[in-house]
């Protein structure tokens, strides 16, 4: 028991490291979004303050906040959405304490009235709980000076101004788009390295460590999803993000592709993880998967260094001509033959992810006998 203390205190050491490592690099990449929330509240302040004589324009800061927030998800229409509905919660508040004051049960019937528009405005839960937020501030606190529905201008101001944030100040989410990028293509990597030593050395419990790690990648391509929808969503509104446009493109092309391939790549996993139970080594077979793989690096890479585009293309043209599992599995030999037929429609969704029309990617395969 004695000797399990030190290593108990290492373990607990290297788990302190790891949420201080995690917590700083979280904070860094939220920087910029904190930033952007920063001056688009101390704007909505002023516009709301000096530029609409609100004393103390609470609504306008606190609905810009909100609708900024620090999500992944900071796309335009998403902002906008966001901003309307806090404003119609805040203005069917309102409207309830004009007709019948202030008390406990108006808060209920604000409270309730505000959930129930909002859930049917959006799908998103948070979404009604940050207007019913607002509108219970509406209750909650004094009258403003300005009268009736002085809030409700104050949601409009915030709700305008976290819009033009996003477009004039934006957090450039390419960033993460290509964070998330370089996370899956190095799944990719690993895995298919696995499938290629699992093949060459007939090694099934590898091919079955590949198998379980491209079954987690769905969740990787939902996030580069999210992440580059929201690049494409802002440059297509900011002037700062307009020349990025075709890269966001590209990179869109890229992701199409890594969908497909993640798919593609656990039904050959399935495949081979069958395939070398019976013990044989397959040489030639993993050469191929090695060579898939190569070129699959390369078309990550070409995410962040567009250079790469014919390097990829390159690999995937010379893979393509040679797939043909007659020539590959001389034998016939079914199993084998799948994997290789199985190999084909990816090559070629893969060549289209490098700019090839997708006949051109089909007519290099050789035609498959009957």
């Amino acid at each position: 028991m004695a000797d399990s203390a030190p290593l108990r205190r290492l373990a607990r050491r290297v788990h302190v490291r790891a949420l201080v490592s995690t917590g700083w690099r979280r904070m860094l990449d939220s920087l910029p979004a904190a930033l952007q929330i920063v001056l688009a509240a101390v704007a909505a302040y002023a516009i709301a303050h000096w530029g609409l004589g609100h004393a103390a324009p609470l609504i306008a800061v606190t609905v810009t906040i909100t609708t900024l927030g620090l999500n992944r998800d900071a796309r335009p229409r998403k902002v906008l959405e966001t901003s309307i509905g806090i404003t119609v919660g805040i203005a069917l508040s309102e409207v309830v304490v004009l007709v019948v004051g202030k008390g406990w049960w108006q808060l209920a019937v604000v409270l309730f009235a505000t959930l129930a528009v909002t859930r049917a405005l959006s799908a998103n839960p948070a979404f009604a709980i940050a207007a019913a937020v607002q509108s219970s501030l509406v209750v909650l606190l004094p009258d403003p000076v300005g009268g009736p529905f002085t809030r409700s201008l104050d949601g409009l101001v915030a709700g305008a101004v976290a819009l033009a944030a996003t477009a004039l100040i934006p957090r450039d989410p390419r960033t993460a788009a290509a964070r998330d990028a370089r996370v899956l293509f190095s799944v990719f990597r690993e895995s298919i390295e696995g499938l290629a030593e699992g093949v060459a050395r007939a090694d099934h419990p590898a091919t079955e460590l590949a198998l379980e790690r491209l079954r987690r990648t769905q969740s990787m391509v939902d996030a580069w999803t999210s992440a580059l929808d929201t690049a494409q969503s802002i440059a297509r509104i900011s002037p700062w993000l307009q020349r990025q446009r075709p890269e966001l493109e590209m990179q869109a092309r890229v992701l199409h592709a890594a969908d497909l391939t993640s798919r593609h790549l656990r039904s050959i996993a399935r495949r081979v993880t069958v395939l070398v139970e019976d013990g044989h080594e397959r040489p030639e077979l993993a050469g191929l998967i090695s060579e898939l793989g190569t070129g699959i690096r390369l078309l990550g890479q070409q995410v962040e260094d567009r250079e790469l585009t014919g390097a990829a293309r390159s690999v995937f043209e010379d893979l393509a001509t040679r797939l043909d599992p007659a020539v590959i599995v001389p034998g016939g030999a079914l199993r084998e033959a799948v994997v290789v037929v199985l190999m084909r429609p990816l090559v070629v969704d893969l060549l289209v992810a490098t700019g090839m029309a997708a006949d051109d990617a089909r007519a290099l395969l050789p035609p498959v006998a009957d």
